[in-house]
């Protein structure tokens, strides 16, 4: 199997996260996931002596933090432990945090506890401490036989004696994305940080439709489709709402539509389609983050971590087979 680069990614924290990169609009940073758009919930603590214990036989959440229980469920989902713990006979409870957990606060804990993912929303994350700081880490794709069999973030140059299970990376946007964690909260998902937008459309109806708004062929590489680029953002969003309701009162009229600001997000997808193996690297928050297609569309992807003979960290793999 042929290996290629993808590029590259740094990590002046020494935190990484490895996250499905259509979910990083949730990411909170140091603010209250309340703060950021999600969902009212509450976030709880398994305490009492024998903790360790009641959360591990749970096994709903990896360790001993249970984030993002939805306001509505907090009462049944309470008296499911405390019913747990009873059958089970441990001495362990519930105790909701004042209030709930910033996401970089998430990936701090799970290192220091040794949890190998951290659900923000539902959704899997994977931290990895120890990362090299001061030098770019190159990321290898390994070809397999529908598309990429493995990518492997390369961290140390030492030889390999043990490999250790992380957690799984759920992916539902079908991108992957490496990241700092402390570059993140300076990532901007969905507003333009130039206040212009693209607007674009595909599908089986697609040239109806073009003819229709006299809308012309983009030519932008990797991604020649009818709509318009560099608009100013209301006048961008205006014809995205004009195209979406040109669906609702034809729906036999069969075509897509994507509103792209000029977001971090959309500017990595703008340079990951103009990419030969669909992956790009953007500076961030003082980081290179990399956003890159799984090339087997979405799923639950383990990770695991090479080490060396001293415990050194050498590199991170994603299964992808």
């Amino acid at each position: 199997m042929d290996d290629v680069v993808l590029g590259s990614v740094t990590c002046p924290s020494g935190h990484l996260v490895l996250v499905d990169g259509g979910y990083l609009r949730l990411w909170s940073a140091q603010r209250s996931p309340d703060e950021s758009g999600g969902d009212a919930a509450v976030d709880f603590e398994v305490v009492g002596s024998d903790a360790d214990a009641a959360a591990r036989s749970f096994d709903h959440q990896a360790g001993r933090r249970l984030y993002d229980i939805p306001e509505h469920a907090v009462v049944p989902f309470t008296a499911k432990f405390d019913e747990h713990c009873r059958a089970g006979g441990f001495g362990a409870s519930l105790r909701p945090f004042p209030r709930r957990v910033p996401h970089r606060d998430r990936v701090r804990h799970a290192l220091e506890a040794g949890d190998p993912e951290f659900l923000i929303t539902g959704v899997p994350v994977v931290p990895i401490g120890g990362v090299p700081t001061g030098r770019a880490l190159r990321v290898v794709a390994t070809r397999g036989q529908w598309g990429w069999a493995r990518i492997r973030i390369e961290l140390g140059g030492g030889t390999v004696v043990e490999r250790r299970p992380l957690g799984t990376i759920r992916v539902d946007h079908a991108r992957f994305a490496f990241a700092d964690a402390d570059a993140l909260g300076s990532w901007v998902h969905d507003d333009p940080l130039d206040g212009l937008a693209d607007v674009v459309f595909w599908g089986g109806d697609e040239d109806a439709i073009a003819e229709e708004f006299e809308a012309r062929r983009t030519r932008t590489p990797g991604d020649d489709t009818f709509g318009w680029v560099d608009l100013p953002v209301r006048e961008a969003y205006r014809l995205a709402v004009a195209l979406e309701e040109r669906r609702g009162v034809a729906p036999e009229r069969r075509f897509a539509v994507d509103f792209r600001p000029h977001s971090h997000h959309w500017q990595a997808m703008r340079a990951v389609r103009a990419s030969e193996h669909e992956a790009a690297t953007l500076a961030v928050g003082g980081a290179d983050v990399m956003l890159a297609m799984t090339s087997v569309g979405d799923g639950f992807f383990p990770a695991h971590l090479d080490v060396d003979a001293a415990g050194a960290p050498v590199a991170v793999e994603i299964d992808l087979s």
